[in-house]
């Protein structure tokens, strides 16, 4: 499937979740309890019901709830839920950006109250599509499923080239750097990448993550990448494992 046919797709579903009754409407969010209104934002949030999230999102913080417990209780386990669908097949683009879309939606509110009482991110990522590559789509899917596992994500967008990215680096100290390729052309200015932060002795410095339609595992490896990510929910799973195994091992 071409990202032309997935943009096309995205829009259409877009375009019916506005149009069609919202699963959400007849459920009175403030009547259940905690558990209960968290299991139904999971429910949302698969839904892709971006003002049911909202409205659970400040009920949680009304009754006194953290801003972290409701990013990792509501937000982040829906987003792992709707991760692991999309893994297995479930789900598809169309859906998982519906989803995103309604998590950011939640994020807007969280995100200045985490600020102001210093809670940590699962980690930090800096990610791009290389020098020559104009194509966006998976790179904003894995930014959107980062995002949704609790990073920090700086995106640089399309055609970056190596300084934009050592600029970045060097500006976030981010825990992985990920790239991504979806023409087979571009996929070798991936190496031309980690090939700088090894001549300037910074390489060890990040989990380099990449991916794209035509990259497969022998690919990243050969070039020195830390993994091989196929979709954006094995990148957020990817991702939270090698900075927790490299934090451990600090």
């Amino acid at each position: 499937m071409n990202e032309a046919l997935q943009m096309n797709e995205a829009l259409q579903m877009t375009s019916i979740a506005a149009d069609e009754p919202e699963a959400g409407d007849d459920i009175d969010l403030a009547s259940l309890d905690d558990s209960e209104l968290t299991a139904q934002m999971h429910d949302d949030l698969y839904d892709g019901l971006g003002e049911e999230i909202v409205e659970g999102v400040n009920i949680l913080l009304e009754r006194g709830c953290s801003a972290d417990k409701v990013l990792n209780d509501a937000l982040v386990e829906g987003m792992r839920i709707v991760g692991v669908d999309f893994r297995d097949g479930i789900l598809f683009v169309p859906e998982v950006l519906l989803a995103a879309n309604a998590m950011k939606s939640g994020m807007a509110i969280l995100r200045p109250l985490l600020a102001e009482t210093g809670a940590k991110p699962v980690g930090s990522v800096v990610i791009g599509t290389v020098k020559g590559d104009i194509h966006d789509i998976g790179k904003n899917l894995v930014a959107m499923m980062l995002e949704g596992a609790g990073f920090d994500v700086w995106d640089l967008g399309i055609n970056t080239d190596a300084d934009e990215f050592l600029t970045a680096l060097n500006e976030h100290k981010p825990d992985i750097l990920g790239m991504s390729a979806l023409l087979t052309t571009t996929m070798p200015y991936m190496k031309v990448v980690i090939d700088t932060l090894v001549e300037k002795g910074l390489r060890d410095d990040y989990i380099i993550l990449v991916g794209g339609a035509p990259l497969n595992e022998e690919f990243g490896s050969a070039i020195g990448a830390d993994a091989y990510c196929r979709d954006a929910a094995v990148a957020a799973e990817t991702a939270k494992e090698l900075v927790s195994a490299r934090r451990f091992t600090a």
